[in-house]
């Protein structure tokens, strides 16, 4: 019985290896074994860096609302007690967008803390 190596499916792969790796630099980009290597990592990290994107967005928001409840005279965490009090729905992303935007908003929203604070 002949000998069977399944070139046709094992080329398809290779050549779809080879096409992810594509950019990279030097053999990472043309020996399958390190190309192999080179885009393991390369998914895995992907994966990795989707999750410390949505963790470094929240640092930044909730740096700015900081920063602009400070402004105002009120701690950040205050302010969001305030808001959990008042029981206003406004998620750290869109408060960093009034905070730079519409500054005079952002007063009304910080008002609207203290008021359920006190």
């Amino acid at each position: 019985m002949p000998r069977v190596t399944n070139a046709p499916t094992a080329r398809k792969r290779h050549k779809r290896v080879l096409n992810q790796a594509k950019g990279f630099r030097g053999n990472r980009s043309k020996t399958y074994s390190q190309a192999v290597n080179a885009v393991n990592r390369a998914m895995s990290m992907a994966t990795v860096h989707r999750k410390l994107k949505k963790r470094n967005f929240r640092q930044l928001w909730i740096g700015r609302v900081n920063s602009a409840a400070r402004a105002e005279g009120m701690t950040y965490s205050r302010l969001i007690e305030g808001l959990t009090k008042a029981g206003c729905l406004l998620n750290r992303k869109m408060l960093s967008e009034i905070a730079i935007h519409d500054p005079d908003g952002f007063k009304a929203v910080v008002a609207q803390a203290r008021a359920a604070l006190t």
